[in-house]
C-alpha cells in the first residue's frame, strides 16, 4: 500500500512538473528558438544540389566560396537559410561550391584547405588563392561584407 502511494505522489510531482514547464516554456516558443533539423538537413541537401562543381568554380574568373560541410552537423543545418540567401542574391558573382567532408572524392581538398572543423567557410579568389578562412556559425552581414570584397 506504501509503495503504490509513493508512486501516486511521483506521478502527481510529474505531472505538476510538466504542466509547470509546458507554462514557461510553450511548445510554440520551444520551436521559434531553434529550427527543425529536419528542414535544415533538407535546405543542406538542397543547396550542395545547386552549388557549383569544384572544378567548375576553379576554372572560370569568379570568386569563390567553398563550404566544408557535413549532413550530420546542426551548425552547418542552421547556416543552410543564410548561405542560401547569399546564394540567391550572388550567384551571378560568386561560385558557391559545398564539398561534404564525410565523402572521401574530396579528401584532398580537405587537407589542402586545411578544414579542421564544419561548417568551414573558405574564400577563394578568381586565381584560386585562398583569401580568407571562417569557422563556425558566421552571421550574414560578416559573409557578405567578406563576398563583396573579394
Amino acid at each position: 500500500m506504501k509503495i503504490k502511494n509513493v508512486l501516486l505522489n511521483f506521478c502527481a510531482i510529474a505531472c505538476f512538473l510538466l504542466t509547470l514547464f509546458s507554462f514557461i516554456y510553450p511548445a510554440s516558443a520551444l520551436s521559434l528558438r531553434s529550427p527543425s533539423s529536419l528542414t535544415g538537413l533538407v535546405e543542406l541537401k538542397h543547396l550542395a544540389k545547386q552549388s557549383v562543381a569544384y572544378s567548375t568554380a576553379l576554372k572560370n574568373p569568379k570568386p569563390t566560396l567553398i563550404e566544408f560541410y557535413a549532413d550530420w552537423c546542426t551548425t552547418c543545418q542552421a547556416m543552410a537559410p543564410t548561405i542560401k540567401a547569399l546564394h540567391d542574391s550572388q550567384s551571378s558573382q560568386i561560385n558557391f561550391v559545398m564539398l561534404n567532408i564525410d565523402d572521401p572524392q574530396w579528401s584532398e581538398q580537405i587537407q589542402h584547405y586545411n578544414v579542421r572543423s564544419v561548417p568551414q567557410f573558405t574564400l577563394v579568389s578568381p586565381q584560386g588563392i585562398p583569401q580568407k578562412t571562417l569557422y563556425g556559425k558566421v552571421p550574414k552581414a560578416v559573409l557578405a561584407n567578406l563576398l563583396q570584397q573579394l
